[in-house]
């Protein structure tokens, strides 16, 4: 036979043309693509706002969804007849269930008890799992309705291509677009709302595409705009569900709520004074929050004596407390202050309220804001200082825990003049023994001479700190005037460490195990419990 003669191969076929009408369903699968990754991303995000540790919440969630999919890819086997209506169904199921899911788990945060973890978790694995085994449904469902309907003369490797394109396409424009676009513009429930309408849109479509061989016409259609309906309403009602649950949660009337790409700011006002959350977690409690700022700042930097520092490094602390104390020292020229998110630095200089608490220090001619990520920071600071104030949250997931580690400390102390001195904020001493020494066993590893403090704090309990330099640090002989709490006399309090709090063996904290993130969460975890 000869060579013109034999049957071309599958992959030798001409590409197909493709009609509008595939065209239209192959959009489908961008938007379901988008829509599920979405349901995921959300469910990922409200994790790990509502449970802590953001590095575990990613990880169970995107585990069980995937595995979820899976599931519900091998089940579409068993789905033989009646394809299009068991896709619209599928997709209003997908829309309603997805669409909802983050206005649910609020409700259902801000409605249980606060130490009712379990019941929390089954509702949103649970959310998880369903979603994700629909999600799986989808895509075999669209390729055999593609096959089936518009294109039996696509060869399958042409009909895998197409679909598998759309698909990942549409994962993609929705993973640079939910934390920039979405969730800073629309908030994580009207996200939700927001493509469970899309995955309502595709069943629509398919319903007026396929209308003639739908058996039940008016009950597809009267489905199609019941959920339409309910995810209008919610889309509507989103700020005062949200409202609604965060009220409840924090119990104090909420005066200020902001979600940006990083977290979730919220700050309450009530009779004991004003609070600021950070994804649920209190930050800072206006009636005692001078008892940690005095302890984190001044003893760091009288202890230079009448030779003040002049260039002073600020990390962490967006919300300006610690500048506010820093610029009590009138010997300071200049106060750099690294923040990650613009969202806090701008909240906390232009509300009055918050400008107050701080003392408007956040808009002082010494002070020069970096938005930026601290670690990144760092490593290409070809700048020195002459004191560094450390002032992040906990170490509650791997992202801030990297922020405690002997890599993160050599490029402090790259940057701090020879004779300099840090301080760091640390945790619970009390609480979180392990973990107090463990910063402390850390700092040492970098070769730096520590010395411990701690206070109490009554919004928190005792809290500890540590200075730390190439040189020992030495008590101060003077304040500055008019501290709320501090004084020459009861500093040396700070440094006495009673049995219960007494140094105990610990390991350096290395960017290679981060042991500090799951011993700080075994011992919050007892309290919690």
């Amino acid at each position: 036979m000869a060579t013109s003669e034999l049957p071309h191969a599958d992959t030798d076929a001409a590409p197909v043309r493709v009609s509008v009408a595939e065209l239209a369903l192959l959009v489908s699968v961008f938007v379901v693509a988008a829509c599920g990754l979405v349901y995921e991303l959300a469910a990922g995000a409200m994790a790990s706002w509502l449970l802590g540790d953001s590095v575990l919440q990613f990880s169970t969630v995107i585990g069980t969804y995937l595995f979820a999919m899976g599931l519900g890819s091998w089940a579409s086997r068993f789905v033989t007849r009646q394809l299009v209506a068991q896709f619209l169904r599928i997709e209003l199921l997908v829309g309603l269930l997805g669409g909802l899911m983050p206005a649910l788990l609020f409700v259902a945060h801000g409605t249980l008890p606060a130490d009712a973890v379990a019941p929390f978790r089954v509702l949103l694995y649970g959310m998880v799992g369903l979603i994700g085994a629909l999600v799986g449904l989808e895509i075999p469902l669209v390729m055999r309705i593609l096959k089936s309907h518009f294109a039996p003369r696509w060869a399958l490797s042409e009909l895998v291509s197409q679909v598998l394109t759309f698909d990942y396409l549409g994962a993609l424009v929705v993973a640079v677009a939910f934390p920039l676009l979405f969730v800073p513009h629309l908030g994580l429930v009207r996200t939700g709302v927001f493509f469970g309408l899309l995955n309502a849109a595709v069943a629509v479509w398919a319903l007026l595409v396929f209308r003639g061989e739908l058996r039940r016409f008016g009950l597809h259609a009267a489905a199609c705009a019941v959920v339409v309906g309910v995810l209008l309403a919610a889309f509507a009602g989103a700020d005062r569900l949200s409202t609604w649950a965060e009220d409840r949660f924090y119990g104090d009337d909420i005066v200020l709520r902001e979600t940006s790409p990083y977290q979730r700011v919220v700050v309450t006002s009530g009779a004991g004074g004003v609070r600021l959350f950070l994804n649920g977690n209190l930050q800072f409690h206006s009636r005692d929050e001078y008892r940690y700022h005095e302890t984190l700042v001044h003893p760091l930097l009288a202890a230079y004596g009448p030779v003040a520092p002049r260039r002073v490094l600020v990390l962490g602390g967006g919300d300006g407390m610690a500048v506010r104390e820093v610029l009590k020292h009138p010997g300071v020229e200049q106060v750099t202050l690294v923040e990650l998110d613009p969202a806090m630095t701008r909240l906390f200089a232009s509300d009055p309220m918050l400008v107050k608490l701080n003392g408007g220090a956040l808009k002082s001619p010494k002070l020069r804001i970096v938005n930026a990520d601290a670690y990144a920071w760092l490593e290409a600071c070809t700048e020195s200082f002459d004191a560094i104030v450390i002032d992040f949250p906990d170490p509650t997931n791997f992202a801030l825990g990297k922020l405690y580690t002997t890599s993160f400390y050599e490029r402090a102390d790259q940057v701090l003049a020879a004779g300099g001195w840090m301080v760091v904020q640390t945790t619970s001493p009390l609480i979180a023994r392990r973990s107090f020494w463990t910063v402390v066993a850390t700092l040492e590893a970098v070769g730096l001479s520590t010395t411990p403090m701690h206070v109490h704090v009554p919004s928190f309990g005792e809290w500890g700190f540590i200075v730390a330099g190439r040189r020992p640090w030495r008590l101060p002989t003077a304040l500055p005037p008019g501290l709320r709490f501090l004084t020459p006399e009861g500093l040396p309090a700070l440094l006495q460490f009673p049995p219960d709090m007494a140094r105990v063996p610990a390991p350096a904290n290395r960017l290679s195990n981060q042991a500090l993130v799951s011993t700080f969460e075994e011992e919050w975890g007892k309290v919690a419990r």
